[in-house]
């Protein structure tokens, strides 16, 4: 099971960083971009970048919940957005594992063990496993970041704003679930209008 696909959201801030950096889709044309991947512009429109700096990087520190077994198993994915300052805050990798650990291109091929939530990359994909009951609150303690009604990693507002499927959510954005295929935002600042959807791999 490979759980790497990339959000609208996040599609287009990694294309805006690497236009940044002065990569291209053309190896020979590093200004070229061919047809059908050209991002459409109502969508580029929306699309916030990646914040600069550690305090939109914050690393994995927390606990491994549940049991941690050598193998992942069957997982059920769920997809989590942050935003912060109108930029976005990367979920971070290595969530719910332990070492040794290999990397293949930014992602954790292999690890000592797996715990129930877990993150592979830096996409906002969790990966829950299959019976366990885990909520936001569970993905944040587990990253070892803190969350609460005025509170998200390393941001503070008035207001956490939540939303599931693209709709409102009220009350503590702690307990929300994360079932699977859902997609949830959270956000800190000005509002960025959140996606309905994510696009997941089949059978995740």
């Amino acid at each position: 099971m490979r759980a790497h696909a990339l959000s609208a959201s996040a599609a287009v801030a990694a294309a805006i960083v690497l236009s940044a950096c002065g990569a291209g889709a053309g190896a020979g044309n590093p200004g070229r971009r061919d047809a059908g991947q050209r991002i459409p512009a109502a969508l580029a429109r929306e699309a916030r970048p990646i914040g600069r700096g550690a305090r939109f990087h914050p690393p994995a520190g927390g606990p491994v919940l549940g049991a941690c077994r050598p193998g992942l198993g069957h997982r059920d994915a769920v997809h989590v957005e942050l935003f912060a300052a109108n930029r976005v805050t990367l979920v971070a990798s290595s969530i719910g594992t332990r070492p040794p650990r290999q990397w293949e291109e930014g992602r954790i091929a292999a690890a000592g063990c797996y715990g129930a939530l877990v993150t592979l990359e830096p996409t906002g994909v969790v990966l829950i496993r299959r019976g366990a009951r885990l909520t936001v609150a569970d993905l944040f303690r587990s990253w070892g970041q803190p969350l609460g009604r005025q509170r998200m990693a390393s941001f503070s507002a008035h207001e956490v704003t939540a939303f599931v499927d693209g709709r409102r959510r009220n009350g503590p954005v702690g307990r929300i679930a994360l079932r699977r295929h859902a997609e949830i935002v959270l956000e800190v600042g000005p509002y960025v209008p959140p996606h309905a959807a994510y696009l997941f791999p089949p059978g995740d």
